[in-house]
């Protein structure tokens, strides 16, 4: 009660309990404690509070850049040669969101990235060239632009280009999430490719055909080692004909686990919208930062005030919470990545208008 009566009393008696809080804040310091309450409305916002910004990287730029470095580093020495879209308000990170990472990957004719694993999940989408492959726990999947390719946890991998170009894919992992809880492991073989045992698109053909081999057993991520756009993008078109547009998204699909239904991914989802001409999406937002790329077409999306421009291939990033809405004045197709299944798996996704 006394402290209490000295904080309503004179100017002196407040300056007088601000320096022995001072002094109290400095003992605790050196117990290596901290009082929450002079911090507890940056810890426990009422709100997404996030750090990222909404970005753009334009396709042209970023080809040129990456071809430049083909002629400076080998994929042998580089291990991937990777050029990392980092977010302008992360630089130093090597992160586009707090939770994701993202980079543009190349190979040139004749290469190999070498075989390794980590426990990070890893996706690629295919944004140029033809005829390279990603070898995933002993599938040899040829790629084409738009195919989507996942790498699961701790799954063996390399990549190869038999083609007479260069490939380039976009890469995502986790590793940021993986690293905030400390708990990244990762492994590298002696051969540089592994062996291989099915054949290209076995894993599509056994997994995603509406069928599975028998004893198949329910997992957490998906078998399907790529989801061509060839057999994805037919599904879109067809979606949006019927009429089946949402206002905010488009007509939109969800890669999912043909084993479960659920997520490709544990941490990570990912989807292909086609946007009809002439689209003006209704504003949206959720918890999850989203990095989208344009397959096909052009458009904007306004994202908190800031007005993106996009055309095929162009990435960009919406941070979490902020609400965004595409345009499209031709029909578009994008393909986006983010981080809901992690969130929901821990009860803290939330989306809105």
């Amino acid at each position: 009660m006394a402290v209490a009566a000295t904080q309503t009393g004179t100017p002196s008696s407040k300056h007088n309990i601000e320096a022995m809080r001072d002094a109290f804040y400095a003992r605790i310091a050196q117990k290596d404690m901290a009082p929450l309450w002079k911090v507890m409305k940056s810890v426990v916002t009422k709100e997404p509070v996030t750090r990222c910004q909404p970005h753009v990287w334009h396709y042209a730029d970023v080809k040129s850049l990456v071809m430049e470095s083909g002629g400076l580093i080998t994929a042998e020495e580089a291990e991937r040669r990777v050029l990392i879209l980092e977010n302008p308000a992360l630089h130093g990170e090597s992160r586009i969101t707090n939770t994701l990472f993202a980079g543009v990957q190349m190979i040139m004719p004749g290469e190999v990235a070498p075989a390794h694993r980590h426990v990070s999940s890893a996706i690629r989408f295919v944004l140029d060239g033809e005829g390279a492959y990603t070898a995933v726990e002993g599938e040899k999947a040829f790629m084409a632009p738009g195919d989507f390719v996942i790498t699961a946890n701790w799954a063996p991998h390399d990549h190869g280009n038999p083609s007479d170009k260069p490939m380039l894919w976009l890469d995502v992992l986790d590793f940021p999430a993986v690293n905030f809880y400390e708990a990244s492991f990762a492994e590298h073989f002696e051969d540089a490719t592994q062996a291989t045992r099915r054949k290209d698109g076995d894993s599509l053909a056994f997994y995603g055909s509406g069928v599975l081999p028998d004893g198949t057993h329910a997992m957490n991520r998906s078998p399907v080692i790529n989801y061509t756009y060839a057999r994805t993008r037919p599904i879109v078109e067809r979606l949006m004909q019927s009429g089946d547009i949402d206002r905010r998204h488009g007509a939109r699909v969800r890669y999912a686990n043909p084993v479960t239904g659920g997520p490709v991914l544990p941490t990570m989802s990912a989807c292909l919208a086609m946007l009809p001409k002439g689209f003006r999406g209704e504003p949206y937002r959720s918890t999850d930062g989203t990095i989208f790329v344009c397959v096909e077409g052009r458009g904007t999306t306004a994202v908190d005030g800031k007005v993106l421009e996009w055309g095929p291939n162009d990435v960009f990033v919406v941070p979490p919470w902020k609400r965004y809405s595409h345009n499209a004045p031709e029909q578009s197709v994008l393909f986006s990545i983010s981080d809901r299944p992690a969130q929901e798996a821990l009860g803290i996704w939330r989306e809105g208008n």
